[in-house]
């Protein structure tokens, strides 16, 4: 019998296998410090590179597209892959954002709102090509390419919206990370007790976490002056990157975060 159009697409792009790790607890902490070290290293490089935010973008660009070349080659989740390339996505859907406001003079409240249209886009299109959103169904080139675009526009429009929230809004660092840890609560419970879609809890915390790990980055970071810890963005950074350095290499030995292969055919995040 001949295979369907669908099935044919599928068999002609599979990698070899899941691409992406299981969703952990030690999933969770890595985003986080990633999402961290994502706006401190970025604040970092435009204040010492002497690049400029343009230049500086254009560096990390050609780095995260290094990386993802990598990525897409390997044939499974590789754990020293994968993370590095979340870490520098990171960076850039800091750094697009910046540049939307900073360079190019587009307000936060435009900019917030585009970056949600533009990841709506993306999901509707992944959804209407592919079908399944699930994490257990990244086994295709195709699929893996709309789950990072996803990625980039969840970083970049997180940064957008909290700096929103924490600049326009006057809310200084502490309170927007208590109100998004909030959130990711209330999603946890209507996921575990009122059975909301595991994909798009999955999706929601993604995002939410980013305004988290940012404000938290920025507490440490900013002068005591500011309403900051007075850390520096050098110390931060150093500090977070050593953190996840660390829980790399754990998941490296430990394999916690390894799909099952039978879990492929599941529907949950």
């Amino acid at each position: 019998m001949a295979p369907k159009d669908g099935q044919t697409r599928r068999s002609r792009h599979r990698p070899g296998g899941i691409k992406v790790p299981e969703v952990t607890v030690s999933f969770w902490i890595v985003k986080v410090l990633c999402t961290t070290v994502g706006e401190t290293a970025a604040d970092l490089l435009n204040e010492k590179a002497g690049l400029g935010l343009t230049g500086v973008s254009v560096l990390m660009s050609a780095l995260l597209a290094a990386v993802l070349v990598v990525q897409f080659r390997t044939k499974a989740y590789r754990v020293g892959v994968y993370w590095p390339a979340v870490a520098l996505i990171s960076v850039v859907g800091t750094l697009m954002s910046d540049n939307l406001t900073d360079t190019m003079g587009v307000p936060l409240e435009t900019s917030t709102t585009v970056l949600a249209i533009v990841l709506a886009v993306v999901f509707v299109v992944w959804y209407r090509r592919e079908r399944p959103l699930s994490l257990r169904h990244i086994d295709t080139t195709s699929r893996e390419s709309f789950y990072w675009l996803a990625v980039m526009f969840t970083f970049a429009l997180g940064t957008a919206a909290g700096d929103l929230v924490s600049e326009r809004m006057g809310l200084g660092y502490w309170l927007p990370a208590v109100l998004c840890a909030a959130a990711i609560a209330a999603v946890a419970v209507a996921h575990f007790g009122l059975d909301l879609d595991a994909v798009w809890s999955f999706w929601i915390v993604f995002l939410l976490t980013r305004p988290l790990g940012a404000s938290i980055g920025d507490y440490l970071s900013q002068p005591t002056g500011a309403g900051g810890l007075g850390l520096g963005t050098v110390v931060t950074s150093v500090l977070f990157l050593a953190i996840i350095l660390g829980l790399v290499v754990h998941l490296s030995v430990t394999h916690r975060d390894v799909p099952e292969p039978e879990q492929a055919t599941g529907h949950a995040a």
